[in-house]
C-alpha cells in the first residue's frame, strides 16, 4: 500500500481508463519481473493468494496499476473483487486508496 500513496502522491495516476484494456496482462508481468525484483512486483498488488507459493505470479492478488501507473479504474477494480471474494482488509485498503487519490486529483 506505500508503493500506491508514493505513486498518488508524486501524481503517478491515471484517472480514466479501462481496466480491462490496462491491467497487465500475463506477457507485461512476465517482462516486468525481467527487470525487478519479486519484491517489486508484489508492491503493485494489495494482498496475497493464500496457499500459493512464495516468487510466483500466482502468490500475488488485486494488482492497482500497470506497473508505470496507478489506475483510478484499478483500484475500483480492487474494492468490488475484495468485497466479492470477502477480503475485507484488501477491500478497506484499496477504499482509502481511492479516497486519497480522489483528494490529491482534485
Amino acid at each position: 500500500m506505500a508503493r500506491a500513496r508514493e505513486l498518488i502522491d508524486a501524481r503517478q495516476y491515471v484517472l480514466d481508463s479501462e481496466w480491462g484494456d490496462v491491467q497487465p496482462n500475463a506477457e507485461a508481468q512476465n517482462a516486468y519481473l525481467e527487470r525487478h525484483s519479486w519484491d517489486e512486483y508484489a508492491a503493485w498488488h494489495l494482498g496475497l493468494t493464500e496457499g500459493a507459493n512464495d516468487e510466483t505470479k500466482a502468490r500475488f492478488a488485486f494488482v492497482y496499476g500497470d506497473f508505470r501507473r496507478i489506475h483510478r479504474s484499478g483500484l475500483i477494480a480492487c474494492v468490488y473483487r475484495a468485497a466479492e471474494w470477502r477480503h475485507k482488509a484488501v477491500e478497506l485498503a484499496a477504499h482509502d486508496l481511492l479516497q486519497h487519490l480522489d483528494e490529491v486529483s482534485g
